[in-house]
């Protein structure tokens, strides 16, 4: 396997099996490619295209994405050794991230529609003004989760850990809305 360091790629649309660390990603369409057994170590994908790549055993630690489309993703396929990653201002819609380890990790400015954290530990995680319409939390560990900027989100406080997560007044409903009842503001 070939290792990369230090390395910009741009404006590519295939990569070959390898290990790449410290790398960034400008401008990139890799969407349906297939990065099984792929390493992405302290990498940044920035105005990179995604969706659909399949993700099995791929290693992805301490990666940022920023700007980026990525529909789909099953990252509950990669390699659970050390998997940390953070996203800015990108569509992850229809993401699967269940059973996910995944701590502190960083969710801004992002979609995330019809993702699936179902039996996740998203402990101190942020979803910064991120859209969460019809994402999926379910038996996932939310306490001291963030979500006082997020929108749309529906989470059942007797189905999911939320102690000291942050909500804000304007979007409690999401919390109360398996109750069935009215606020009025």
């Amino acid at each position: 396997m070939e290792i990369y360091f230090d390395q910009t790629f741009e404006n590519l649309n295939s990569l070959e099996i390898a290990e790449f660390e410290n790398c960034t990603f400008l401008n990139c369409d890799f969407s349906d490619a297939d990065f099984s057994h792929y390493k992405f170590i302290d990498c940044e994908f920035q105005h990179c295209n995604l969706s659909l790549v399949k993700l099995v055993n791929t290693i992805i630690q301490t990666t940022s994405f920023s700007n980026c489309k990525m529909l789909g993703l099953k990252f509950s396929d990669c390699n659970l050794f050390g998997l940390s990653f953070s996203f800015e201002e990108c569509n992850l819609n229809h993401c699967d991230f269940f059973k996910l380890e995944i701590p502190r990790t960083k969710f801004q400015y992002s979609q995330l529609q019809d993702a699936d954290f179902s039996q996740c530990d998203l402990t101190s995680a942020e979803f910064v003004e991120s859209d969460l319409k019809g994402t999926v939390f379910d038996q996932s560990n939310l306490e001291k989760a963030d979500f006082r900027t997020a929108s749309n989100y529906t989470i059942h406080p007797n189905m999911n850990r939320i102690k000291k997560a942050k909500f804000s007044n304007e979007n409690l409903q999401g919390l109360l809305q398996q109750y069935d009842i009215k606020i009025e503001v």
